[in-house]
């Protein structure tokens, strides 16, 4: 018996690679976890092409219910656990393969596509990203600003960020680039140490990997009323650019 973690991809039902889905298929049951990202498409989309019925999996059920869900079922048969693009984007899916091994349970990872590798399509090169951060949803008593500090000492580097934004698909919930700049221009306006202002050149991403996704770059006061549409969204704020990359930009 085993325990599969399988990335999915970013788009559809389409994007699982051939050695995951066949692993889905030989599974005995399959779970999906709902709570770091999401498809383009319906799960009715994914049990249709697998041919097997999708257990939705929460954060409840992943983190603080394992060992009477996922791991119970890998003790008795192959269990297929499918993550929305790289099964370890989300370190959070760690706790869960260190609980598995402490278990006795063999493992097996498949990887895939993920927002890590897909923001490239910017022109960007990857080995000049500093360190990624996040936005997360604010609420009365809760206005973290440690996305702000990330950009500051990747822009002290001359690194890019990117800049993760908050969901919550239980309520279809998705921060948009156009929240995110907002909340950057508050912290600046707040503290005032120079990281981000209207004249910030920023890229705006929506639906990377999917034949909708949307790019656009501009300063902050140019993007902050775009419309970048509904789903997943992130923020790249770029550091020093080469001319490659520069010129690559201009064609988006």
């Amino acid at each position: 018996m085993a325990l599969y973690f399988i990335g999915i991809g970013l788009s559809d039902e389409k994007d699982i690679t051939v050695k995951g889905l066949e692993l889905v298929k030989s599974a005995g049951i399959v779970y999906l976890e709902t709570y770091t990202s999401v498809l383009s498409v319906p799960v009715e989309k994914l049990e249709q092409l697998y041919n097997k019925k999708i257990i939705l999996a929460d954060r409840d059920l992943v983190e603080k219910r394992p060992e009477e869900t996922i791991l119970k079922d890998a003790k008795e048969k192959n269990v297929a656990f499918l993550v929305v693009g790289d099964p370890f984007a989300a370190t959070t899916h760690f706790d869960l393969i260190s609980r598995a091994k402490e278990m006795k349970i063999k493992i097996k990872i498949i990887h895939n596509a993920s927002v890590l590798t897909a923001i490239s399509v910017t022109g960007l090169q990857l080995y000049k990203f500093g360190k990624t951060t996040s936005v997360p949803f604010s609420r009365k008593g809760f206005e973290p600003e440690t996305h702000y500090d990330a950009l500051r000492d990747n822009k002290e580097l001359d690194l890019h960020t990117l800049i993760l934004l908050d969901l919550n698909p239980k309520e279809n919930k998705f921060m948009s680039v156009n929240e995110a700049i907002k909340n950057f221009l508050g912290i600046e306006e707040k503290r005032k140490e120079g990281i981000f202002d209207k004249n910030t050149l920023c890229i705006g991403c929506s639906n990377l990997g999917s034949e909708n996704q949307v790019i656009k770059p501009g300063k902050a006061s140019d993007l902050v009323n775009f419309d970048f549409g509904k789903g997943v969204q992130c923020l790249i704020v770029p550091g020093k650019l080469h001319f490659a990359e520069e010129e690559a930009l201009q064609q988006l």
